[in-house]
């Protein structure tokens, strides 16, 4: 262990943090630790949509209070900015580093060229980046997952579920990542039922026109798929996929979550009854192992995928509409086996 003893204090962050920090994006911090900077635990910052996203950002939460919790240390989570660019966010990574924090995470593939620049100026830091394989460093993790798996399990659900054979896909940005989603997802409806049609859609070609913020844009997109009607609606858009439940809970229509388990998101309690399920991928699990190898001193470096065969994807069983369906139910289990051992190969494009 790298810490010995810890005396625990209450208190906010420190000054010298939120000076550090407030350039580049608001930061919430906690401290129960009075040991010096170079003691710092977990520090994350956030993609484009922020905590409160009910879905991808707010699962990295999740492993950053459960580490918090479990080490009794400082933490930090830091939101993003507007118009942003990469030095922008190479920045902010730098500025967790150089107040100690250990690990830093950078929650989405757009921190690449950010994680790669802070992990070369702070050797003895370990960095994380979710959702991207690219950077080769010996102080980098790269934590990222088989979507595509999860996604098929929720194709599946979605043609055994249909009445109308016609359901929906909306992807929060036309890029490799939520083709992986989409190609999981039109794979596991084919299979199950090759009659049943799949309306796809990307909200944006970049993240920069709001394709993972913005809930009218999923609202919008969702209304279209249920005009031509979709009854199963599936969003793989951050935030903007509170529109898309929005919507189908006003047309009476089921919506697949994704990402956490939105079921059980409070901010979407009142839309619970229309969530069929979730394509869960669990980025608390690797935000959470990853502090923990640092705090046992062996921390954790390139290319850790999570899958269904580790667990670390998953379709959520909180509606028991769904899951006391048993033909359901079973359907979804012959395919989840198969896939695990290798009998059906999903694809990723």
């Amino acid at each position: 262990m790298r810490r010995i003893s810890r005396i625990t204090v209450a208190g906010a962050a420190t000054a010298s943090l939120a000076l550090a920090l407030s350039a580049c994006g608001g930061t919430s911090t906690s401290s129960s630790s009075s040991e010096s900077k170079g003691d710092k635990g977990l520090a994350i910052a956030y993609d484009v949509g922020g905590k409160g996203d009910q879905s991808f950002n707010d699962a990295a939460y999740a492993g950053l209070e459960k580490a918090k919790k479990e080490f009794g240390y400082e933490t930090a989570d830091v939101e993003p900015t507007d118009g942003e660019t990469d030095a922008d966010k190479e920045q902010r990574l730098v500025s967790l580093a150089k107040q100690g924090y250990n690990p830093v995470i950078g929650v989405g593939y757009a921190y690449a060229s950010a994680v790669k620049g802070a992990a070369e100026k702070f050797p003895d830091t370990t960095f994380g980046i979710v959702d991207d394989a690219t950077i080769e460093a010996k102080n980098v993790a790269d934590l990222v997952f088989s979507e595509e798996q999860a996604s098929y399990l929720a194709g599946v659900a979605a043609a055994k579920t249909t009445k109308t054979d016609v359901v929906g896909f909306v992807g929060g940005v036309n890029i490799p990542l939520i083709h992986k989603f989409r190609a999981g997802f039109e794979q596991g409806v084919k299979d199950t039922d090759p009659k049943v049609k799949v309306i796809s859609q990307f909200l944006t070609q970049t993240a920069e026109e709001g394709g993972f913020s913005s809930p009218d844009k999923g609202k919008s997109a969702a209304e279209g798929q249920i005009e031509k009607k979709a009854d199963v609606v599936y969003a793989a858009a951050g935030l903007s996929g509170q529109g898309v439940i929005e919507a189908a809970a006003a047309n009476k229509v089921w919506a697949i979550g994704v990402d956490s388990d939105q079921y059980k998101q409070e901010a979407l309690a009142k839309y619970k009854d229309s969530i069929l399920t979730s394509a869960m991928k669990d980025v608390a699990k690797a935000v959470y192992n990853l502090a923990k190898s640092v705090e046992d001193g062996t921390p954790t470096t390139g290319i850790v995928k999570g899958d269904l065969k580790t667990g670390e994807v998953s379709l959520s069983n909180s509606n028991p509409k769904f899951a006391d369906d048993a033909e359901l139910q079973e359907a979804i289990e012959t395919a989840k086996e198969k896939i695990i051992s290798g009998e059906i190969k999903v694809k990723s494009s």
